[in-house]
């Protein structure tokens, strides 16, 4: 399944935010959006997934004219990770995966030993199957994190946008959820902060630079040490990982 966003351009007052963007995610493809605090690629993503009305631009997916389709339709094929997902209300780790069938069920309708079993089967992918029990609002930040990443697994999308979803999360919950995310073999879009993480999750970049796409290609070709320090404002030496074999970034002002 093939995401292509074209000519994006959002205006929030008189300001306009993102300026003619474009981005493409091929066949099980995991990309990355990467820039500064500010540089429109959150504001980005939330039109791709509708969550701010674009003032132009198409977003498909496949044959699915994502801007023009219903919530109940987009969400039967896209699933979104936000950043925070703080509640008012309480409910069960289980009750809230479940929450990830109703796109796939009629209104009022009860759920069905398939939608449990599925639910199982995101517990057990996102290894929260022994806090299925447990109270949401009682969990960490990463906890609620992999619940709600859990609950984005259950609607069983075929694609998947994750919106800055480890901003606050420490490193291990980092690794996690991206990795948990780079298994399940679906296309994927993700605002990314930690450019070692986008350097070793992602396939392809595109880095947004006020508004507009500044560079895109493979993690080798769009973090160079120039590009870095025009983006970032920071000096930058690149090296190999010795661990994971992705690159890593040395900075300096």
């Amino acid at each position: 399944m093939e995401l292509t966003a074209a000519g994006m351009e959002v205006r929030i007052g008189r300001k306009t935010i993102v300026h003619g963007a474009s981005v493409r995610v091929k066949d099980k493809q995991f990309v990355g959006l990467i820039g500064p605090n500010g540089c429109g690629k959150s504001t980005l993503l939330k039109s791709i997934y509708k969550s701010l009305v674009p003032t132009s631009g198409s977003v498909m997916l496949d044959d699915l004219n994502i801007l023009k389709s219903s919530e109940k339709k987009v969400s039967q094929k896209m699933g979104v990770v936000g950043q925070f997902n703080e509640m008012h209300f309480d409910l069960t780790v289980e009750q809230m995966v479940m929450l990830g069938r109703t796109p796939h069920k009629k209104m009022l309708e009860a759920d069905r030993p398939k939608d449990r079993e599925i639910v199982e089967d995101a517990l057990r992918i996102t290894n929260l199957t022994e806090y299925k029990e447990r109270s949401y609002l009682s969990l960490s930040g990463g906890e609620k994190q992999r619940v709600v990443l859990a609950r984005t697994i259950a609607q069983q999308p075929e694609f998947m946008i994750l919106d800055e979803p480890t901003n606050h999360l420490d490193i291990r919950y980092q690794i996690e959820i991206l990795s948990c995310v780079k298994n399940l073999g679906i296309g994927v879009l993700a605002a990314l902060h930690d450019l070692e993480m986008a350097a070793h999750y992602c396939d392809y970049l595109y880095a947004v630079k006020n508004g507009v796409v500044y560079a895109h290609g493979t993690p080798e070709d769009v973090l160079t040490p120039e590009n870095i320090e025009d983006i970032y404002e920071v000096k930058c030496t690149t090296y190999r990982n010795p661990i994971t074999g992705s690159l890593g970034f040395a900075y300096s002002l």
